[in-house]
């Protein structure tokens, strides 16, 4: 990072103007031209705006500093204790507004990740809103990762069509600079997960299959879990089911070597989804009742909710009420506890559970009305053509036994349109 840039960056960090950096050293135009590398400024000058800033000027620290800050970097892209990972952060932070080095401005991009690794989304978009101003200043490996992880931030926020457009841009810079194989891995694992969530199969199996080529070779096992529970996905859209359980099962072996159990019940969710699709119902529900029983440290509240939800659609499916009536139950649970941990609003599930609460009850108004004015709307909205599908046909049958044939009618051919545009994609 140009000096002008950093000298910028260390001003906006200490919430300094320009007129308090500069009095007595320089004039404020002469430093806005330095910040914005239009003069070169003598190293007197510089020295003087350092010691303003409170910085050092220390090399052999900086050494430390840049060596400190790579086993940083690396350890947000593994499964490490969190708490060591903030520990170490605070540490480089107070290094890093103490002494001038070369590795603040990376520092401060792999912030962006750090935070949501934290789940700390709005910080996340702070630290992007501060640092899109010296953006330009960026060299080439500055912006693979700023257009990286600004793809993270979006994809985690639902921004699909954002995410990908960050990540291709991140993927044109990985031929002008030097990154760890797997560095460029990760990136074509990202992709995939993006292209496979905007039902780009086989873009997803793509860039899937360059990602596991690298991390076999480095014998990262998780990694190479997550690549084939991708693949096994991608196979069960095309239908091609036993390749489909072969890269599933070779997963869910990956995981249980490696000791992973949320690698294990990860697929266990996915096998659920591919004997549900499949209509082989007993061996669906078998699956995720192995999710639901595992332990709250191995499956995400999220995840249990997808499970939960997942066996309500299934029970319901083969007639079981009281046991539909049960999972409903503990999915309202689990829902509620979402709401208390993060606020956030599981909408899908806000859906899936009242869709059929009303069924089961018999509350054919308010059924009516929440999947045709809300859900619905909803998953067009969302572009979830799969749940659409489902929906729009239960709506469909729903009006068909009523005898409104009209409106039957609507729900069926919503429902083939959608499945013919499933098959497109």
């Amino acid at each position: 990072m140009e000096i002008g840039a950093f000298i910028k960056l260390q001003r906006i960090k200490r919430e300094m103007t320009q007129e308090e950096l500069a009095r007595g050293i320089v004039s404020m135009s002469y430093l806005s031209k330095i910040e914005n590398q239009k003069t070169e400024a003598s190293p007197e000058v510089i020295s003087l705006l350092c010691t303003r800033l409170g910085l050092e000027i220390d090399s052999e620290r900086d050494m430390t500093i840049k060596e400190k800050c790579q086993n940083w970097y690396d350890s947000l892209y593994e499964v490490n204790d969190k708490q060591e990972i903030i520990d170490t952060y605070e540490e480089l932070n107070e290094l890093l507004s103490l002494v001038r080095s070369d590795s603040l401005a990376m520092f401060e991009i792999h912030k962006v990740r750090y935070y949501l690794v934290l789940g700390e989304y709005d910080k996340a978009l702070e630290q992007i809103n501060k640092l899109n101003d010296m953006s330009s200043a960026f060299d080439n490996l500055h912006q693979y990762y700023w257009y990286k992880f600004k793809g993270n931030y979006s994809y985690l926020n639902g921004d699909l069509n954002n995410a990908m457009r960050m990540y291709n841009m991140a993927e044109e810079k990985v031929t002008k600079i030097y990154l760890k194989e797997t560095e460029v891995a990760d990136l074509n694992y990202v992709i995939a997960v993006t292209h496979s969530n905007l039902r780009n199969t086989l873009e997803a199996m793509e860039y899937a299959e360059k990602a596991i080529d690298i991390f076999q070779k480095d014998y990262n096992f998780y990694r190479c879990a997550q690549c084939h529970i991708l693949l096994g996905i991608s196979y069960r859209r095309i239908r091609m089911y036993d390749k489909a359980i072969e890269n599933q099962s070779l997963a869910k072996h990956l995981g249980e070597i490696n000791n992973n159990e949320s690698i294990v019940q990860l697929v266990n969710q996915n096998l659920g989804n591919l004997y549900a699709t499949k209509g082989l119902t007993t061996k669906a529900i078998h699956y995720y009742e192995e999710v639901v029983r595992s332990g709250e440290d191995v499956v995400k509240l999220n995840e249990r909710l997808l499970a939960v939800t997942s066996l309500i659609k299934e029970y319901y499916l083969i007639g079981n009420i009281e046991k539909t009536s049960e999972m409903i139950d503990k999915a309202l649970l689990l829902y509620d506890e979402s709401m208390q941990q993060s606020g956030a609003h599981y909408q899908l599930f806000y859906y899936i559970i009242n869709t059929y609460q009303y069924l089961i009850n018999k509350e054919y108004e308010n059924f009516e009305s929440l999947v045709a004015d809300e859900f619905i709307p909803y998953l067009k909205e969302q572009k979830d053509y799969g749940n659409l599908v489902i929906y729009a046909e239960m709506l469909g049958e729903h009006f068909e036994h009523l005898g409104k044939y009209k409106e039957s009618v609507k729900y069926y051919k919503l429902a083939s349109r959608t499945y013919e545009q499933i098959v497109n994609l």
